[in-house]
């Protein structure tokens, strides 16, 4: 699943990064070591123009943008808000087939950078001896330091008892995939990230066929990600700060060797 991630870099190096301009309208988000569902955040979309009626121009080219969204998806028929908090993850596997989830897989997809996210193992049995122990947190990144970028959905809500007039909410889900490789050995669920070649193909906007943009992340790619053992610190959404992300050695006479193993890779 994805459940928390970090993300700090500053709209500037994001648009290097991902080729794109910045349309946050200076309302991007504070650096963030511990983004929690609900939060803001920014998010690469690419559309078609629009002319001054707001009518799209699909004979120019589409633009990829950085645009800022609520994290946890409102379906445009929703009656209020608050099923976002329920919905920041999208299965892959189901997604064609969920309500909530079918057209805005076809029409408004966008990638969702991130520094990395964090996972939890539970702990192995050795070390809890009949004690509740927290679950072990670990942090997947890119070893270059390089962004990751989520495939997720975006959505716009407009209060149907509101103004009119007033901005419409517009909010993401993350997808995810079954965890390959390593991963598998702390969480079943990961991030749908995709490798920078296929972050054309899902931002494309003239593609409705999603068949081949759901094939599962190449388990080469996954296996070339850091995994990295971190501070329990980071199970409070209240602790946020680049601590946060530092490699956190485990006691060897505390830890298994398949685990050891895994967060040394």
């Amino acid at each position: 699943m994805c459940g928390r991630y970090a993300a700090t870099k500053d709209p500037a190096t994001l648009m290097r990064e991902f080729d794109a301009v910045d349309g946050t309208e200076g309302q991007a988000p504070e650096p963030n070591y511990n983004v929690a569902p609900t939060k803001n955040v920014v998010t690469v979309v690419e559309r078609h123009p629009r002319d001054v009626e707001g009518n799209v121009l699909a004979e120019e080219p589409p633009v990829r943008s950085l645009r800022v969204m609520r994290w946890g998806l409102v379906p445009f028929w929703a009656k209020d808000p608050s099923v976002g908090s329920r919905m920041i993850n999208t299965r892959a596997e189901t997604a064609t087939q969920k309500p909530a989830f079918r057209k805005a897989l076809s029409r408004r997809r966008c990638l969702v950078p991130a520094d990395g996210w964090f996972e939890w193992r539970a702990a192995t049995p050795a070390k809890t001896a009949g004690k509740k122990t927290p679950k072990e947190p670990f942090y997947m990144t890119s070893p270059d330091g390089s962004s990751l970028a989520f495939a997720g959905l975006w959505e716009t809500w407009r209060d149907p008892k509101g103004d009119p007039d007033a901005p419409p909410l517009i909010t993401c889900s993350v997808l995810t995939t079954d965890a390959v490789g390593r991963l598998a050995e702390i969480h079943d669920r990961m991030p749908f990230a995709l490798p920078p070649q296929r972050w054309q193909g899902w931002l494309d906007p003239d593609r409705a066929d999603v068949a081949e943009l759901l094939a599962p992340p190449e388990q080469a790619w996954v296996d070339s990600l850091e995994v990295r053992p971190v501070s329990t610190k980071v199970n409070s959404v209240r602790n946020n700060g680049p601590e946060l992300l530092e490699r956190v050695e485990p006691e060897p006479a505390d830890l298994d060797a398949a685990l050891f193993d895994i967060g040394k890779r």
